[in-house]
């Protein structure tokens, strides 16, 4: 597949068209948005908190463009029809389930992982475990789980950095109520009107409970399975949830071909803060991995 020399050319050329689209799986039927040929080599984004699928519109339209099948799902609590009640339903062991269950309705044998934030946590599982299946892992903000986990027990720095998660983590409806009283999120390089969207779906019933109890769920522990597929990880130097060390300590947990790119002065919202930069390093990184 060759690159596309500059995105942002190819989207103001070509403006590929995103979908929506909805992918069934025995968890239930998940919302997601797509672009690009169905026939393309296929890429599955997923997004962070509190994002949506339409976090990764600028990239869904150049890799359309680049000629890849795209497809950017709401993960489980995010989509109305995978919302379980239960916090041990939001363990990551089960959004991991759910990268192979969509792939497996989508009709993927083999296809491409990226995500953010939360997706990125994801992804670095199911890079790991689902290897066979897994073409090449492009993970965004958040270290390999090992690096990280190690960062939250040792590191000050990491430990300061990860306080909100204290707040997240308290019972419902306590961060809920404060979150749902202060209005749209202001995310450093998101435009206004995306925040107010992720709001509105946020603050349909029952909505920001299931993103919370991501929070709730999980500690980051018990992942230390090393990744085998070729890996780009997009960090950034502003990032104020991410600590250097866990950054830095990643490469310790990939065996495969390993590439990282720490974006100066760029905050934890890559994707869209750094859109077009993403974009290039992205569709670099999968031009370089054909097999």
């Amino acid at each position: 597949m060759a690159s596309l020399g500059i995105a942002g050319t190819a989207h103001a050329a070509e403006s590929p068209r995103i979908t929506p689209l909805r992918i069934s799986t025995p968890a239930g039927t998940f919302d997601a948005v797509a672009a690009g040929p169905r026939h393309g080599r296929k890429g599955l984004l997923l997004h962070g908190f509190p994002e949506l699928g339409i976090e990764w519109d600028h990239q869904l339209r150049a890799l359309a463009a680049a000629g890849y099948r795209a497809v950017a799902p709401d993960q489980r609590g995010y989509s109305p029809g995978v919302r379980p009640t239960g916090i041990e339903n939001y363990r990551l062991d089960r959004a991991v389930g759910d990268v192979r269950a969509m792939a497996d309705a989508l009709g993927w044998r083999r296809f491409d992982l990226v995500g953010h934030d939360w997706g990125a946590a994801v992804a670095w599982i199911a890079a790991a475990k689902y290897a066979h299946r897994v073409r090449s892992l492009t993970a965004v903000s958040v270290p390999h789980l090992g690096a990280f986990a190690e960062a939250l027990r040792t590191d000050p720095v990491q430990q300061e950095a990860s306080k909100y998660m204290d707040f997240f983590r308290q019972p419902a409806p306590i961060p809920e109520d404060k979150i749902l009283a202060s209005g749209p999120p202001k995310l450093p390089g998101v435009p206004a009107e995306k925040c107010a969207e992720y709001f509105r779906r946020l603050s349909q019933p029952g909505a920001l409970t299931a993103a919370l109890n991501w929070y709730r769920a999980n500690d980051f522990k018990g992942y230390e399975q090393r990744v085998a597929v070729p890996t780009l990880f997009i960090a950034s130097t502003k990032d104020p949830m991410v600590a250097p060390s866990g950054v830095h300590a990643t490469k310790n947990w990939v065996t495969g071909p390993y590439r990282l790119e720490n974006l100066e002065g760029i905050g934890h919202n890559i994707p869209e803060e750094a859109a077009e930069t993403t974009t290039a390093l992205l569709l670099a990184h999968l031009a370089s991995v054909c097999s």
